[in-house]
């Protein structure tokens, strides 16, 4: 299995994404995971479309923007037309799961659902035919640098073993308090993209501890 790595930028300093977005493909990140918070469904502001315009143009690697917005339904084609190559919403910021996931999906991009750590797996119960990739919240979401939440691992297995009895191809990706300590531990109970901020972009050595990440990582690579 080929484990991604995606470095969130909500861990980089944004007055030198450039520089950010350059280390992250020079270090062989697979994706660049950026968050945008509309300082309602999540207490934190973030980004919004014209800035992920903006990294479009500023990087080759695909874009995998998380929406912690709510009603995402009312403005995921912005995020597509700004150049999103990976789109996911919450499963509890909208009542038209399907309909943002088959918008996304028309619109050419991958579309996801996210769960929060309060919500189960079976919440994705109904969208598995609509889902390119499942994303377990491994911190409450709003803020980086929190602590990864241990009963993320089982959750992750969880998700991992709906999806196949669904007979779902979708991926599992974990984002939250990811580090090199639980990389392998995820990985081996399912997860297959790796979303890091903190332990990658708080670090002198932005393609160091990609590096590092990716090799902790193989260490739960299944056969």
């Amino acid at each position: 299995m080929n484990v991604r790595v995606a470095p969130s930028i909500l861990a980089a300093d944004y007055a030198r994404l450039g520089d950010a977005l350059a280390a992250a493909e020079e270090g062989g990140a697979d994706l660049v995971h950026v968050d945008v918070m509309d300082g309602h469904f999540v207490p934190n502001l973030t980004i919004g479309a014209p800035v992920v315009k903006a990294l479009r143009k500023a990087t080759r690697l695909p874009l995998d923007v998380h929406l912690m917005i709510e009603r995402p339904e009312d403005t995921v084609a912005s995020y597509l037309d700004a150049g999103a190559d990976w789109i996911s919403v919450h499963v509890e910021a909208t009542r038209h799961l399907q309909r943002c996931l088959g918008a996304i999906r028309r619109g050419g991009a991958k579309a996801g659902a996210v769960l929060n750590p309060g919500t189960p797996a079976a919440a994705l119960g109904a969208s598995w035919d609509d889902l390119d990739f499942a994303v377990v919240m491994s911190v409450n979401p709003g803020w980086g640098g929190q602590p990864f939440l241990s009963s993320s691992i089982t959750k992750v297995r969880r998700v991992r073993q709906d999806a196949r009895e669904a007979g779902s191809r979708a991926v599992i990706e974990v984002d939250g308090g990811v580090d090199q300590g639980n990389a392998a531990e995820l990985v081996e109970a399912g997860a297959e993209i790796l979303v890091a901020g903190t332990a990658i972009y708080g670090q002198k050595d932005v393609k160091g501890a990609i590096a590092m990440l990716k090799a902790a990582a193989r260490g739960g690579v299944r056969v």
